[in-house]
């Protein structure tokens, strides 16, 4: 990470568009990059900037669980010692059931979810954290999930009436 950059209307509107579908087209970049009236090489110059200062992470899909046979998922809270949340944070990442995982400053110090295919499944793979670390049943919230309200979030970065207008 390079240091702090405000990002100017040129770069919202690049994230503003990373948000919406990306095209399956050979050069997803360059339809991108037309669509907001800049080069391809602009835009992964500008997106380059904005990952070195950690504004952008990374690309990735949302994916729909249920439609990959994952039908049962649950929100995990742990309680535990400050001096083991990144050795115990990085044994519960390594699970590929396990799909957030993040620290609060709370007495349940760590939170993550788990998806599988079946409640058996997602017990399974609980039960095997909490063996591996130590962890016991009275220091963990389970909180199955009892219906999926939202699985997106897009945050909008140019107000409507500049986002016709186009990047500068």
């Amino acid at each position: 990470m390079s240091g702090p950059i405000q990002p100017d209307p040129t770069d919202l509107a690049i994230l503003n568009a990373l948000q919406d579908d990306l095209p399956l087209v050979p050069r997803p970049w360059k339809a991108i990059a037309e669509r907001l009236g800049m080069t391809e090489t602009g835009m992964l110059g500008r997106m380059k900037k904005l990952e070195e200062a950690g504004i952008i992470r990374g690309i990735s899909p949302v994916l729909e669980s249920r439609s990959l046979g994952l039908h049962a998922a649950t929100l995990v809270a742990l309680h535990v010692p400050e001096e083991r949340v990144d050795e115990i944070a990085s044994l519960i990442s390594s699970y590929p059931e396990v799909s957030h995982n993040f620290q609060r400053a709370h007495y349940y110090s760590l939170w993550f979810t788990i998806a599988a295919q079946n409640g058996k499944g997602v017990r399974s793979v609980l039960d095997d954290i909490l063996r591996r670390t130590g962890i016991p049943a009275s220091d963990v919230l389970d909180l199955p999930t009892a219906k999926k309200i939202k699985i997106d979030v897009r945050f909008s970065l140019i107000p409507a009436r500049e986002m016709t207008d186009g990047p500068d």
